[in-house]
């Protein structure tokens, strides 16, 4: 799919804070994105390592980490032919992963007319060619689970709905069996949604994607745990980067007019395994296989 005008790689210059895709070529990223979007957000971040006594060690990542870890990921995607760009209004994603031949529908989580995303609260990421045709997506979004966990999110089915009882199903449904998911409150970041074009696969850009989410995330949020739902098809066949735990019985789900069944393992990492990624700069440290 060519790009359209609307959909154009942007460069942020001063006073286009509305702009919705923002280009991380990293010269301009360290200037117009971070000024323009994330400056806040990479204010020198203080983690919170808990040791058994009940005391807590504040670790400090600096911006010039985070940089320098997206610096690396988006200058490899470069070396694969792929321009990355970063953008907030789920609407416009939505329009370009409808008319992107071969991908999935995308699920109601990243659909804002079903799930609403506030602003500050969810990017997406894209990836062309040197034909400006579509060659990956993928999005994330932050869920404050303050007063929850995310296993109840699930089984609400407030992580795919913003208002269940409006637009879900009767007999719609989701359990969710791993036990981590219910350790999972405060901040929860959850990427998903995926895809990659045949003609790039097998060539390492999930870990390039892995490297460039995670330290977005990371820089946005600071959350407490980052987490997905993989197949298990996927951890048979390969490795999932960027996640240092899994379990099985992450989520049955059924959505019925979606026509979506899924049973998926939940994989994640705490906050302090995210900032010790960020600070490493190495995204394959984490490895689920």
């Amino acid at each position: 799919m060519a790009i359209s005008g609307r959909a154009q790689v942007l460069a942020c210059a001063e006073g286009s804070a509305a702009n919705s895709v923002l280009p991380t070529r990293v010269g301009r990223l360290i200037g117009a994105w971070w000024c323009c979007r994330i400056t806040q957000a990479l204010a020198p971040r203080k983690v919170g390592i808990a040791y058994h006594d009940g005391t807590v060690a504040m670790s400090i990542v600096s911006p010039l980490h985070v940089s320098r870890f997206i610096q690396a990921h988006d200058l490899a995607a470069a070396k694969k032919g792929i321009k990355l760009s970063i953008g907030f209004d789920f609407h416009e994603y939505l329009a370009i992963t409808r008319a992107t031949p071969t991908k999935a529908p995308t699920y109601p989580n990243f659909r804002p007319e079903r799930s609403p995303i506030k602003t500050g609260e969810g990017y997406w990421m894209m990836g062309v060619d040197a034909n400006n045709e579509v060659a990956l997506l993928e999005a994330a979004r932050l869920y404050d689970l303050s007063d929850s966990n995310f296993a109840d999110h699930l089984e609400s089915l407030q992580a795919f709905y913003g208002e269940p009882a409006i637009y879900a199903h009767p007999q719609d449904r989701c359990t969710c069996r791993a036990a981590s998911a219910k350790q999972m409150t405060g901040r929860v970041a959850y990427h998903g949604d995926r895809w990659i074009r045949r003609d790039f696969r097998g060539q390492g850009i999930p870990k390039i994607m892995a490297g460039i989410a995670r330290g977005v995330s990371f820089a946005m949020w600071a959350p407490d745990f980052l987490c997905a739902l993989v197949a298990r098809k996927r951890l048979d066949r390969g490795s999932v980067y960027g996640y240092a735990h899994y379990e099985p019985g992450g989520s049955a789900l059924h959505l019925l007019d979606e026509a979506i069944v899924d049973d998926d393992c939940l994989v994640w990492l705490t906050g302090e395994e995210l900032r010790a990624m960020v600070q490493s700069g190495d995204v394959t440290q984490f490895v689920v296989t």
